[in-house]
């Protein structure tokens, strides 16, 4: 049987090319304390996308809205598409906005506190799922 978006390589699924229209992905989040009032769109992640060896998402925040800090085992991207915000990575602040990319290392703590007009950014890990993001928040001071 053959899946929508898969064709086979030696017997093997191959994911084909496709595209996702964002505003047609439901937001998630913005329910759990512990991640803060961030909400996100999850794009490209093999349990929801023929696709493998990557996740792409969008983080989405209100005016102050924030990602609390935590780790995970795969390195992670964000990349400035509106607003302004801080992403402090190991106690380092660092700006977000349109056109400027962050790197987020394996197992560094990071967090996120959007500006007054909010802010939004593509996020990617080298990881197939989502689901295979191991979060671990910090413990609250």
């Amino acid at each position: 049987m053959e899946l929508p978006g898969i064709a086979e390589w030696e017997g093997a699924p191959v994911a084909r090319g496709f595209s996702v229209e964002a505003a047609s992905v439901a937001l998630e989040g913005g329910t759990d304390p512990a991640f803060g009032t961030v909400r996100w769109r999850t794009l490209v992640s093999a349990d929801r996308t023929p696709s493998s060896g990557m996740t792409l998402g969008l983080a989405e925040f209100g005016p102050l809205g924030t990602l609390e800090p935590h780790r995970h085992g795969p390195a992670e991207f964000y990349f400035g598409l509106e607003g302004a915000g801080i992403v402090t990575i190991d106690g380092a602040a660092h700006p977000i906005g349109p056109g400027i990319a962050v790197f987020i290392p394996p197992e560094a703590e990071h967090g996120v506190v959007a500006g007054p007009e909010g802010l939004r950014f593509a996020y990617g890990f080298p990881t197939a799922r989502f689901s295979e993001v191991d979060y671990r928040f910090s413990p609250r001071g």
